[in-house]
Parts: structure tokens; C-alpha cells; sequence
């Protein structure tokens, strides 16, 4: 899918994925040869190659010194900035055969400082970069798992019961197909009628209920289904600034 996704010209600089994608050294390698840079997850229990030999995640975290941890914020979330503390350390090169050398190779380690959680990353860019950078990418992830949970929640992406590729691919082709129709659409509402101060944007949540509530349940006039559109979305506003005070104080 990379690979089809570049020689289709589609404008990329980075990959991201979970645990299962960064143990895969095949895949590293192929990205690498596309110059796409990449921040992929890996479980605690691998083993990274750092200049002084081989270590697991967890063990490189533990003997980490407390000046080597960053605060940096990977993207705004529901509650406030995502703000973690990070890590990175520099690699020896990972080249497989047939390879060309070169690019920046690092282990990222992001902390939640709340919880004491910790999550580990191999990196690739093919030029230098700041950490800011790596964060960026790896906050990306977020925006995925929740484009996944939104899909789930308002399209049934995840409501198939076929047990053949053919079935399942044409569920999840119309699901996706219908979540585009609500994700455009809701782009398009932003950028005609921009909300007020005291409102949040036009959520892709929002514009489904209201075309659900107008089809379903055409006894309400539109005037009414925008007046309580207008009075959830004011509510949410001002959850949402109160929740973003709170992250700032701590």
C-alpha cells in the first residue's frame, strides 16, 4: 500500500503505525528506500541498537537521566494538549542488504507523566530533524485511531459479520465511503459558515446527527434541529475551554 500510495504521487514525508508495523524489519527498509521518514511504536521488550550495544526499550528508558526527558505536546486532544515527555536517543544504522546507508536513525520514548506509562519508537528521517519533529509524527497516530473510532461509531466500519475477503472488502468500501461523505461534507460546512467564538466547529459527529435527525425525523424544522445543533455545539465550547484551563494549571 506504500508503496502503490507513491507511485501514485500522493504528497507523503512520513509513516506512522503500532507495534506490530515497527517490528518489522522488512518494512523499515521499504520505507527507508521510498526517503519516506518514519515513527514506528515498538514493544518494550525490543532490543534497540544504541552506540554502547544492544538494549532493551524499558532498560534504555530506566537508565535515562532526568535532564534527557522534554516536555513537548503532540497535538491538541479532546481535553487539552497532548502534552507528554519525551526522549531520544541516537542509533547505530540499520541497513539491510542491498540498502543504501544514510539518513538519522533514533529511539523515541514518550512518558505520561500522570500515569508513569511509557511508549517506545524507532525513527528514521533522511535528513536531520528536531525532536518536535518525531513528537509531531508520533501524535499523528491519534488522529488515526480516532478517524477509526469515529468510522466504527458512526458508519458501522466494524458491525460486518462475513467471514470471506470479498464481503468484508465491500462493507468496509461503503463504510469508508459513507464517512468520506460526512468527513467532506463537514469540511465544506467549515469553510462556508465558520462558527462564532462561543461555538466549536461543525463536528463530522454533529453533521450525521443532523442529517440523520432532518431524514428520520422530518417533523422538526431545520430552524429547530440548528437551534439545538447551535445550543450542544455552545455546551461543548465551553466543556472544552474548562478542560483546557485545567491542562494549563497542571
Amino acid at each position: 500500500m506504500i508503496t502503490r500510495a507513491v507511485q501514485a504521487g500522493v504528497p507523503a514525508s512520513w509513516v506512522a503505525g503500532d507495534e506490530v508495523y515497527g517490528a518489522d524489519p522488512q518494512l523499515r527498509a521499504l520505507i527507508r528506500g521510498h526517503r519516506l521518514g518514519y515513527v514506528l511504536q515498538i514493544a518494550a521488550n525490543r532490543r534497540l541498537p544504541t552506540h554502547a550495544g544492544p538494549i532493551r526499550g524499558d532498560q534504555l528508558a530506566a537508565l535515562l537521566p532526568d535532564h534527557a526527558w522534554q516536555h513537548r505536546s503532540a497535538g491538541a486532544g479532546s481535553k487539552g494538549p497532548r502534552v507528554y515527555s519525551w526522549a531520544w536517543i541516537s542509533l547505530t544504522p540499520e541497513i539491510r542488504p542491498g540498502e543504501q546507508a544514510g539518513g538519522e536513525h533514533h529511539a523515541l520514548i514518550r512518558r505520561n507523566d500522570t500515569t508513569g506509562e511509557l511508549a517506545y519508537h524507532r525513527c528514521w528521517s533522511p535528513t536531520p530533524v528536531p525532536l518536535a519533529t518525531l513528537v509531531t509524527v508520533a501524535g499523528q497516530r491519534w488522529r488515526i485511531e480516532e478517524s477509526f473510532q469515529a468510522a466504527k461509531g458512526l458508519v458501522g466500519l466494524d458491525q460486518h459479520q462475513v467471514r470471506r475477503w470479498v464481503s468484508w472488502q465491500r462493507w468496509t468500501v461503503l463504510a469508508m465511503l459513507a464517512h468520506a461523505f460526512l468527513a467532506v461534507a463537514t469540511a465544506a460546512e467549515r469553510d462556508h459558515h465558520p462558527a462564532p467564538g462561543d461555538l466549536i466547529e461543525v463536528t463530522v459527529a454533529e453533521f450525521r446527527r443532523l442529517f440523520d435527525a432532518l431524514l428520520l425525523h422530518p417533523r422538526h424544522s431545520v430552524t429547530r434541529l440548528l437551534a439545538w445543533s447551535r445550543w450542544r455545539r455552545r455546551h461543548q465550547a465551553r466543556a472544552r475551554q474548562a478542560h483546557y484551563r485545567r491542562r494549563e494549571q497542571q
